[in-house]
């Protein structure tokens, strides 16, 4: 038998954190286009992800990948989230145009009981009616394979 040799983990992490951000023209030459060939794909993984998703222990799995990321998640907050969440908003912000609009097309064309006095229980019913509408209309824009 042969003991294989491996360099250390702090070795590898040094290595590919100087290495890696010279690929980015690499990236961006194979990335972008992709989308239609990455949804195919996707939509083509439907029976496999329902058998994982209902895989008996696909609650301990779940907990068990949280377990200890806390930690990471904070770091990544700090070092990496904070400076570009601004520029991210930005460049989300015809994202959230086009996401916005069928929500606010239904809220719009529902028609809401009158406002009863304070405390009235029939007040409910307002905020049951938009949920009734929104949630019907997402349940179409799903069937029809549009965003949700």
């Amino acid at each position: 038998m042969v003991k294989v040799e491996v360099p250390t983990a702090a070795d590898v992490a040094e290595k590919w954190a100087k290495e890696t951000p010279g690929r980015q023209p690499y990236y961006e030459k194979n990335t972008i286009g992709q989308g239609a060939k990455m949804e195919k794909n996707a939509i083509a993984a439907e029976s496999t992800f329902k058998l994982a998703v209902q895989a008996s222990d696909i609650g301990k799995r779940f907990s068990g990948g949280l377990k200890g990321s806390s930690g990471k998640f904070d770091r990544k907050v700090k070092d990496v989230g904070v400076g570009r969440f601004g520029p991210g908003v930005e460049a989300a912000k015809p994202d959230m145009e086009s996401g916005i609009a069928p929500a606010l097309a239904v809220i719009a064309a529902t028609e809401i009981p009158a406002r009863k006095p304070r405390g009235d229980d029939s007040n409910y019913t307002r905020s049951k009616t938009l949920g009734d509408a929104g949630h019907k209309a997402r349940l179409a824009r799903m069937a029809a394979g549009t965003s949700a």
